[in-house]
């Protein structure tokens, strides 16, 4: 399984030559991105704000074959008062090729058990760790210590080219994370039995 990071919250998940984007944000909606440029199967959104949901962003191929992917679909909330403020969000576990990763879109509070159990053993965990929108980096690393991913992509930050403004930036999240990784490219293979690593990947327009 390959994970290719497009930015903010944006993933393009790949196996046996069949692609989900998931979290495509719209032109302009993410300061300092460029437009998508992507072409998928299959397109999966956490919730329908742009800078998540906007799946015109995505050439979808004629349909060919069954998808290879296992989709789990968990329920949670975009706030921590149960979405009465930023509405509903909802985890994707994707599994194939026995690899299993999580998106945890714009998640805003931490998953009870129950969620936990749902979400299941992770291979990666594509995990927000900005704040204000969703969880923060303190927050996020209470995630990933309730889910045990062997590997952490954190997501949904601030540097100095892009994102919000009201978002932390990467500098200060990462020290919440232990065997950080930093790749000059934005896309990581996924194989059984991984070290358990937190990898940050690159921003490639």
């Amino acid at each position: 399984m390959k994970l290719t990071w497009l930015g903010h919250s944006c993933f393009r998940v790949e196996y046996d030559d069949y692609a989900i984007v998931l979290d495509p944000y719209a032109p302009g909606s993410v300061p300092g991105l460029a437009p998508l440029d992507v072409e998928a199967d299959e397109v999966l959104c956490s919730h329908e704000h742009g800078d998540h949901g906007y799946r015109a962003a995505v050439r979808l191929r004629p349909a060919r074959r069954p998808s290879p992917f296992s989709v789990t679909r968990v329920a949670s909330a975009h706030d921590d008062r149960g979405g009465s403020l930023r509405g509903p969000n909802t985890v994707h576990v994707l599994e194939a090729g026995g690899v299993r990763a999580a998106h945890l879109g714009d998640l805003g509070c931490l998953l009870n058990e129950a969620q936990a159990r749902a979400i299941g053993p992770l291979d990666a965990l594509m995990l927000p760790v900005g704040g204000h929108y969703t969880i923060d980096a303190r927050q996020a690393r209470a995630v990933a210590d309730l889910l045990a991913p062997r590997t952490v992509l954190p997501m949904h930050y601030r540097t100095e080219a892009f994102g919000f403004d009201v978002l932390a930036p990467l500098e200060e999240c990462l020290p919440h994370f232990d065997n950080v990784l930093r790749l000059d490219e934005n896309s990581l293979s996924l194989v059984p039995g991984m070290p358990r690593q937190t990898v940050v990947l690159a921003y490639r327009p």
